[in-house]
């Protein structure tokens, strides 16, 4: 066996059988490929038909998805809480319902204020039974191969937006009515058996942390071990103490810093393609969308197995710079091949950092209060997830297209850079 293939063996079997961490792995791909595919990555499209058939302006449009987004900030040190305090999988399942039925009263809305109303039932079902409920679990079972783990359960995002151009088919062919309808139903059906796979703390199952046993066939992690960032595996944070914590802050920052971007784009990307000097049709912007989440998926595996080995927090920083520069590319492209230029360079950067700043909160601060840790951090990270598309969306009201909107935007990406750039391992006693 080569050396390569011995160490994945290794990684996915470390007691002769499959570590129970892989498949929480493999069912948190599979919700989150759910969430991307059905709502995140698919609200672009629906925005350009939402506007043909009622008019409302981008902005009011944004708004929808900007609210959402607050609300799951506000929601996230009480979502946070009650994971850490009753396990990921009842909030999963809860989640999941109410995002389920969230779709299926979205598809009969007819006025602005139901817009509203059910997609702030849509944030709070996909953010109870989303990503951060999902890595409570993940980073409870993972310590060695956290940032591979994490990676590989964000590639269900990635590969949700690479499969966006088949929800474009669906809203073209049958409406964005029934597609909605047929979204709400899809998410009960394959989401509540796939939070019945997602267990919370290894040791309340008789397992150890990267199945790895302090047996003589097995190695148990070494006390004290460094991180590749200078963490080390010591005792965890409370919440309160990492809020104590200048890294805590920095990285919040910075993880807001890139959320203006991504939001934005997520939001915006399809109408700047539909409507700007390229006019590219409805189909071919999908595409674009599928090659940045085809870009986002390489990024990720790159990140995920160099994360374990070098500086997550130099990446980060590296990341934010790819960002910014990738929205400008986007914003004042001339030309079709300008304009992949910058969603791959945007694509990866998204794709490298995405599974860095989880795992790296993981290293700093331990996982026996990371949810509540994530949620209170959200409160920051929500203000660049609602303000970007708002800004966004004013900007393009007001001066006929997106490029003044993305270049101020992508400028931010700088201070996010030096964020991460300065956000130092806090110091963590021994138990």
């Amino acid at each position: 066996m080569s050396p390569w293939l011995h160490a994945i063996d290794r990684a996915l079997r470390p007691a002769g059988r499959v570590f129970y961490g892989w498949w929480i792995v493999a069912a948190s791909a599979g919700i989150q490929f759910l969430a991307s595919l059905l709502w995140m990555q698919s609200y672009g499209a629906y925005v350009v038909l939402l506007q043909q058939e009622f008019d409302w302006s981008k902005a009011l449009i944004a708004g929808a998805f900007a609210l959402t987004r607050i609300e799951s900030g506000i929601l996230g040190p009480l979502q946070g809480w009650l994971v850490d305090r009753f396990g990921p999988r009842i909030v999963l399942q809860v989640g999941t319902l109410i995002f389920g039925f969230g779709f299926m009263l979205f598809s009969q809305v007819n006025s602005i204020w139901g817009f509203y109303l059910t997609f702030a039932l849509i944030a709070l079902g996909s953010s109870l039974g989303g990503f951060a409920t999902l890595m409570v679990a993940v980073v409870s079972w993972f310590r060695r191969h956290r940032a591979k783990a994490i990676a590989l359960s964000q590639l269900g995002f990635s590969v949700g937006g690479l499969c966006v151009p088949l929800v474009v088919l669906a809203l073209e062919g049958y409406g964005w009515r029934t597609t909605a309808l047929a979204s709400g139903l899809l998410v009960i059906a394959l989401g509540l058996p796939l939070a019945q796979l997602v267990r919370h703390r290894p040791e309340l199952y008789g397992d150890v942390v990267d199945g790895i046993h302090a047996t003589p066939g097995g190695r148990a992690p070494e006390p004290g071990a460094q991180t590749p960032d200078g963490g080390s595996a010591t005792r965890d944070l409370t919440a309160r103490e990492a809020m104590r914590t200048s890294a805590f802050w920095l990285i919040s920052g910075g993880h807001a810093a890139a959320l203006l971007t991504v939001s934005s784009l997520m939001v915006h990307l399809i109408s700047h393609l539909t409507e700007g000097p390229l006019a590219f049709s409805l189909a071919a912007a999908g595409g674009m969308v599928a090659l940045m989440t085809g870009m986002q998926i390489g990024g990720q595996l790159v990140g995920g197995f160099l994360g374990d080995r070098f500086n997550k927090r130099l990446m980060c920083t590296m990341c934010l710079a790819g960002h910014g520069a990738g929205l400008m590319l986007v914003a004042y492209a001339p030309s079709a091949w300008v304009m992949s230029c910058g969603i791959v360079l945007h694509g990866l950067s998204w794709g490298v950092r995405g599974p860095l700043m989880t795992a790296l909160r993981a290293d700093y601060f331990g996982s026996s209060s990371f949810g509540t840790i994530m949620g209170f951090s959200s409160l920051i990270v929500m203000l660049g997830m609602s303000f970007g598309p708002i800004f966004a969306g004013l900007m393009a009201d007001r001066l006929g297209n997106y490029q003044m909107g993305f270049a101020l935007l992508a400028a931010t990406s700088g201070l996010g850079a030096l964020c991460f750039y300065l956000a130092r391992p806090p110091a963590r006693s021994t138990p």
